[in-house]
């Protein structure tokens, strides 16, 4: 981490070009009500501060109090901002207590001069500057001024500067305005419309490094987080800091939020459908998302996947339903003892709940799955019969126990490691699976059980395709990136061989992608350590207009 004087370059008041909003924002708490936020460093929960903003015949005050544990160790116990009703800042009191030492500051603005009394260690001093055209007074690490600070950037333009000055150390700063973007938050209570906007904070005097920061406000110009990366610093208002709060990376004006009754609990899903209203029932899509922790936009590298699909789908006149994996997110349920089976059960509660709409044809009901979710959608596949068609996009033609051994082959050619070296993980990799599957011999691997050991893993190792297909009498779909190293194109093969051995005549047709991987987006190499440097992060065309396709002639109606 970088010195703390990084990190008490921050902005408290400013003197607005735009005044805020008498009313509450949108999911913002009503004027002179105290919100409460929380501040995290690197990842932990160091302390929280309340702030309020409040509105007067005198004009505005944001006002706050918190506390900063180690390593910080900062008690905020009154933090007041005056400005007039012209948004002039007028004055500004702080009470604090900073490692043990009270400190007070008080300044006062009166025509072009600032005049603060600052008292540390029983010691005080008076000092008065010239200001020069000072829009914002900024105390140490007491973020209430934000709120000022994300007012002015509902209107403030890319490449403006909005100038300030921080009174304990009689300097100037200048906030360079970057670029913003809409965002969107959903917290299980309601939907929040944000502006993340980009800046960067420079102080007049020498040897002060700058600070880059992503400012969030709501559209009323309400503070609803601050990020500073390279601090890994994260202010974020409480109720968008919960587990069930999510950020919405893709979204349509007419999206819903749905609820999923599944087996003892609810999983949270997002509807997404045609723009244009149909008198005739349309059919309806699920998707199934790939392993681990998966939300229902199947976030990956900054892609998302699934919210990309649904929005491409639902154009082409598709009801799409997504939802948070059970344990994931705003659904409920647990992980712990859920199995590929479990999974499908879950998918299942997902096409009853389309099956019961009176916007959906029950009986042209597809189940879309990507990677670990094309085995659940197959094990669904077999057992639902209101499941018309499923598309399986980089699915596993071979079982879990080969896959698995094959990605931990691949990473070893890959480690530049001595081949004894390689062949010893690989050894041990099939005693683990060994010790999965039959419970036998976990005094060899005893260090890795705990980690191994679970019901997931073990469903996952036996999850044998060839013996799935047989029931699977539904149309397929077979998707596969070329350059896909996690879920090689030999899997639709073997898929695809495996369809056709098939009784009756439910078709299959496997599509491959040229210069596409695992993620489905364009790649160079297709390698998972690619992922996070891809500039490309839309889902090909190809794989959608693929998808489409199949769909509208699958299930075209007579």
């Amino acid at each position: 981490m970088r010195s703390s004087h990084c990190i008490r370059a921050v902005v408290t008041a400013l003197a607005l070009g735009v005044p805020l909003s008498t009313a509450a924002g949108q999911g913002a708490p009503a004027t002179g009500v105290a919100a409460p936020y929380a501040v995290f460093v690197q990842g932990k929960l160091i302390g929280a501060e309340e702030i309020a903003v409040s509105r007067t015949a005198d004009g505005w005050t944001i006002s706050s109090s918190g506390r900063l544990n180690a390593p910080l160790d900062i008690v905020t116990h009154q933090l007041l901002i005056r400005y007039d009703s012209n948004w002039k800042p007028l004055e500004l009191t702080l009470d604090a207590t900073v490692r043990g030492d009270l400190q007070t500051l008080h300044t006062t603005v009166a025509g072009t001069t600032v005049t603060s009394q600052i008292t540390t260690g029983g010691r005080s001093q008076t000092t008065t500057t010239p200001m020069v055209t000072a829009e914002i007074l900024v105390p140490n690490l007491h973020f209430a001024a934000y709120e000022a600070l994300a007012a002015r950037l509902v209107t403030a333009a890319p490449g403006s500067i909005i100038q300030g000055f921080a009174p304990a150390a009689q300097t100037e700063l200048f906030i360079v305005v970057g670029e913003s973007a809409s965002k969107r938050t959903e917290t299980g209570r309601q939907v929040i419309d944000a502006k993340r906007t980009h800046v960067t904070l420079k102080a007049a005097t020498a040897g002060i490094p700058s600070v880059e920061m992503d400012v969030w406000g709501d559209k009323d110009g309400r503070l609803l987080r601050i990020s500073v990366p390279d601090q890994a610093l994260e202010f974020v208002r409480e109720d968008l800091a919960t587990a069930s709060a999510r950020q919405v990376p893709i979204f349509r004006t007419n999206d819903e939020q749905v609820k999923i009754a599944s087996n003892g609990f609810t999983l949270a899903g997002t509807l997404s459908k045609p723009m244009a209203a149909s008198a005739a029932r349309v059919p309806g899509i699920v998707l199934v998302g790939g392993s681990g922790p998966t939300d229902r936009d199947e976030l990956v590298a900054g892609i998302p996947i699934f919210g990309q699909l649904a929005d491409t789908l639902a154009d082409a006149g598709f009801v799409v339903l997504r939802y948070d994996k059970r344990g994931v997110g705003q659904s409920g349920g647990r992980t712990e003892a859920a199995t590929l089976a479990d999974y499908a059960e879950d998918a299942r509660a997902a096409v009853t709940l389309l099956a019961n709409r009176k916007d959906v044809d029950s009986k042209r009901i597809v189940v879309l799955g990507h990677s670990e979710g094309g085995s659940v959608a197959m094990i669904l596949g077999a057992k639902e019969k209101r499941v018309a068609a499923l598309v399986l996009v980089a699915a596993i033609g071979v079982t879990g126990a080969e896959l698995n051994l094959e990605q931990v082959k691949h990473a070893q050619e890959r480690s530049g490691r001595a081949e004894r070296e390689r062949q010893a993980t690989i050894d041990l990799q099939k005693k683990i699976q060994e010790a999965v599957l039959t419970g036998k011999g976990w005094d060899q691997v005893a260090a890795y059980r705990s980690q191994a050991d679970t019901p997931w893993f073990q469903s996952f190792l036996a999850y044998d395709p060839s013996k799935v297909m047989p029931d699977v009498r539904q149309p397929l779909l077979i998707v596969q990136g070329e350059l896909d190293t996690q879920v090689t194109p030999a899997n639709a093969d073997r898929l695809s061989a495996l369809a056709g051995a098939r009784k009756g005549k439910a078709a299959a047709k496997v599509v491959k992608i040229p210069g596409v991987n695992h993620l489905l987006v364009p790649a160079t190499t297709g390698e998972v350590d690619e992922y996070n440097s891809l500039k490309n992060k839309r889902v090909s065309p190809e794989v959608s207009q693929a998808i489409v396709a199949w769909l509208q002639a699958t299930l075209a109606t007579p």
